[in-house]
């Protein structure tokens, strides 16, 4: 049995967004602008962008919201996309997803210039992921990267397991995972005797959208456990993970709320300021 150390994305978030603010203030000049394109009037998407503004008025990037109507066409919206990758003030630009049905994600990711995609899903962005290059990748991988390094925990040489393998989170970890040395299995719902594997892992990382799927036997003893999941239940937030069940067999796990999804939004900012940085306005 093991004393679990509780990660909190939250307090690392907060590190991350005064590092920047302190780094744009001390460049000076035209402060870095993120566009935030919103399609239809989500409830949940209304709060994710309303959250990404408040933070970058926090750290100083100048953020402009196009809010388009759930009937408008794929063409209008590639026009303004468009319009926004030719603005010479805007350095990074997203599309909150998810999209009506009418609109393909994979082409609205694909229209924006890569060097203003600062979520990260470009083919050329994601091709430099894979590649080992440089470039803006996907921001909640980022963001546990960082927050294990920060946390002191190697991932040289440990067998990691990420359970899910969505384009947004399950394969772009898996590739800075692979750059971090660590050897990767990515399960998924085809995957053989699941229990077996994560029980396995040394870094087990859960992105299933299944809340408390997690449980106790299927985490090793002193196990790092990084949560990606949030659910609303009955009962509240919940997590991938059973933490209450899980916590005190862990060596280290991120809660839910408060872990992981702190550190989006702050590796939003970071992209922002790294196309911003990239763009040549900065000398």
């Amino acid at each position: 049995m093991t004393e679990s150390s509780v990660l909190s994305g939250r307090a690392f978030a907060k590190e991350v967004r005064r590092n920047l603010a302190d780094e744009i203030a001390g460049i000076g000049g035209r402060p870095p602008g993120l566009a935030v394109i919103i399609v239809a009037d989500d409830p949940a998407s209304r709060v994710y962008v309303s959250m990404k503004e408040k933070a970058c008025g926090k750290v100083g990037i100048d953020s402009t919201v196009v809010r388009l109507e759930e009937t408008v066409s794929q063409a209008e919206l590639l026009r303004v996309i468009d319009r926004l990758n030719t603005d010479p003030l805007i350095d990074g630009i997203l599309c909150q997803l998810p999209l009506p049905g009418h609109i393909s994600a994979a082409i609205v990711a694909s229209a924006i210039l890569p060097e203003k995609d600062v979520d990260g899903f470009h083919p050329e962005n994601v091709g430099r992921l894979w590649r080992g290059e440089d470039g803006l990748f996907p921001c909640t991988p980022v963001g546990i990267i960082a927050l294990m390094k920060h946390s002191g925990i190697s991932m040289d040489g440990a067998d990691a397991v990420i359970v899910g393998r969505s384009n947004i989170v399950g394969k772009p970890m898996a590739a800075l995972l692979l750059r971090e040395n660590a050897t990767v299995s990515v399960a998924h719902s085809h995957t053989f005797d699941l229990e077996g594997l994560c029980r396995r892992a040394d870094i087990l990382i859960a992105a299933v959208g299944r809340p408390r799927f997690i449980k106790r036997e299927f985490v090793k003893p002193g196990a790092t456990v990084i949560d990606v999941g949030i659910s609303r239940t009955d009962d509240g937030l919940a997590g991938d993970v059973d933490f209450d069940n899980v916590a005190d067999i862990s060596g280290a796990i991120t809660p839910v709320p408060g872990g992981v999804g702190p550190l989006t939004i702050a590796f939003l900012l970071s992209n922002t300021v790294k196309a911003w940085k990239n763009s040549g306005v900065v000398s």
